[in-house]
């Protein structure tokens, strides 16, 4: 099987070390320095103290082609747009794409893909990217994945090929699957990037915590969720397992890069509107971590 990953950020390297052990991967990534780096010293994953080496071929996006027999996206919400362009003009050759995007803002974006299969996932597994061609794997988890649009057969079929040390799981329901991990995401996210705290404070701080469920409560009222406690204990767990990580969102804001703010809370400020609710909780964090973009200078980049 041929697999195509598409971004070469903490994602991408990751999923390509581990893929590439049971599959042809090729990784495409958005500058040619970077492809020449990866050429050069293949890719490097650290777990600990174990470094392990993958020899993984990396080429620019401008070269993807859409030939392999999944390609998974792993660029940010707010990187989809020419990727999304790039796959209407291969819509013949480009089939079977996975993407990896926290919240579920893009959802709209898929809809235009006229590729036969289209899949989204839900990533569990921590990493940071070290350089272009080095990650360190900080948190083991699953890789949740649906389909959006499509025939699951292939689905299932790249998830028998993966390697049993880095899991795949099939969820039936795209959207209760990407829900879960939405509300972490936007109660988790916002309040590290805005407090400059690790996640595990959020439940550690008995005043920080007053907001989790402060803010958790405005989620739950948005989404009409069901099962309430069952979403709130999955946050309060998250803290807790990913207790010494920096959220995403935090890394995002250190490094003067633009956040997923849009497609996190911004999903959730568009359902409330829809719902003629109010949201002030949900805005106030939205407007400030837009505020913070803004002064770090993120909206340069």
């Amino acid at each position: 099987m041929k697999v195509g990953i598409i971004g070469a950020g903490s994602i991408g390297l990751l999923f390509a070390s581990y893929l590439n052990r049971a599959v042809e991967v090729t990784i495409y990534t958005r500058t040619a320095e970077q492809a020449v780096e990866i050429n050069k010293h293949g890719i490097l994953l650290y777990k600990g103290e174990i470094c392990k080496k993958s020899s993984v071929r990396a080429l620019p996006i401008s070269q993807w082609e859409g030939d392999e027999n999944v390609t998974i996206i792993t660029v940010k919400q707010y990187q989809l747009e020419p990727i999304i362009d790039k796959i209407s003009n291969l819509s013949a050759s480009a089939n079977n794409i996975l993407f990896l995007q926290n919240g579920m803002g893009h959802l709209k974006q898929l809809e235009s893909i006229q590729s036969e299969n289209i899949f989204v996932g839900s990533i569990e597994h921590g990493a940071a990217k070290e350089n272009n061609f080095t990650v360190s794997h900080n948190g083991a988890g699953i890789t949740k994945v649906a389909v959006f649009k499509g025939n699951e057969g292939k689905l299932k079929e790249f998830i028998t090929a993966m390697p049993d040390d880095f899991p795949f799981v099939f969820h039936e329901n795209f959207y209760s699957m990407l829900l879960g991990k939405l509300v972490v995401n936007a109660v988790i996210n916002p309040l590290t990037s805005l407090l400059s705290v690790k996640n595990g404070a959020l439940i550690e701080n008995p005043y920080y915590f007053n907001e989790v469920q402060k803010v958790y409560s405005e989620i739950a009222s948005i989404l009409l969720l069901e099962d309430s406690a069952w979403h709130f204990e999955q946050v309060v767990q998250v803290c807790r397992k990913t207790a010494d990580n920096r959220s995403s969102m935090l890394k995002d804001l250190e490094a003067g890069r633009p956040t997923e703010v849009d497609a996190i809370l911004g999903y959730l400020i568009n359902e409330a509107k829809i719902q003629h609710k109010e949201a002030p909780l949900i805005s106030q964090l939205f407007n400030l971590i837009k505020g913070k973009e803004q002064v770090d200078g993120s909206e340069l980049v």
